[in-house]
């Protein structure tokens, strides 16, 4: 694959299995899943408002690595164990996220890793 790039930082739990943290073709960045992991501690938040919260800040961290922000996000994917939290992540978005919104899905789960409440993955498009 032309032009495969590994994005990674310390801002960002480290990954907990055998994965990149973003990976960037050409101008897409590819964001691999993130749950509410302290980066320092690698301890989980407590509470899927905190959660939702760390998962923005991780996610932004990971973007910030490729040079890029949330604004360039295009795809946003959302697993939650717990669907009846779909209005926390819309409330807790609009502090992260402004218009034009990326395309979402929002998927609930059985379970994610290490017992996290939400996960979240995306896509992202580098600007010129």
């Amino acid at each position: 694959m032309s032009n495969k790039k590994v994005i990674q930082t310390l801002d960002a739990p480290a990954a907990i299995g055998i994965y990149s943290q973003a990976v960037c073709v050409n101008k897409t960045v590819y964001l691999s899943g993130q749950i509410g992991l302290d980066p320092n501690s690698m301890q989980m938040e407590e509470g899927i408002e905190a959660q939702i919260h760390r998962v923005f800040q991780n996610l932004r961290a990971v973007a910030g690595a490729a040079d890029s922000s949330l604004n360039d996000v295009v795809k946003l994917n959302v697993y939650l164990t717990d669907i009846n939290s779909f209005t926390k992540v819309n409330e807790i978005m609009t502090s992260y996220f402004h218009q034009p919104y990326p395309a979402r899905a929002v998927v609930g789960v059985a379970a994610l890793p290490r017992g996290a409440l939400v996960e979240m993955d995306g896509i992202l498009c580098l600007q010129d």
